[in-house]
């Protein structure tokens, strides 16, 4: 008998809030990915926000080029930029995996959280 009451209800999944943060240091590798995911989460008909661009962070590294100290001061300047992505899911934590279940390249760094 509990299988003829449930077979005709249809089960609702819970929805859950989910923050993907992106980060590369090339900027196309990184909306490449965030256009995937995007596309993913339409065809599954799941509400979405981003992708948020968070201000590139610089790193800045300047050090003599001689080892020894001796000679003219010369210099290096060597500079990393972090590129960040956030894009927010409205998706149960099941379905996370499906969306994000394609191949994404070496360079970009995927932190899931739920806020």
């Amino acid at each position: 008998m509990d299988k003829d009451k449930t077979k005709g209800e249809e089960v609702q999944e819970e929805l859950n809030k989910i923050r993907l943060t992106l980060s590369a240091k090339e900027t196309r590798a990184l909306e490449d990915v965030c256009r995937q995911i995007i596309d993913k989460t339409r065809e599954m008909n799941y509400k979405f926000r981003g992708p948020v661009r968070i201000p590139t962070k610089t790193l800045r590294i300047t050090c003599r080029k001689t080892p020894c100290g001796e000679g003219s001061n010369t210099w290096d300047r060597f500079e990393m930029r972090l590129h960040k992505r956030v894009i927010d899911l409205n998706c149960p934590i099941n379905k996370v995996k499906e969306i994000t279940g394609f191949k994404i390249e070496p360079g970009i760094v995927v932190n899931v959280s739920f806020p």
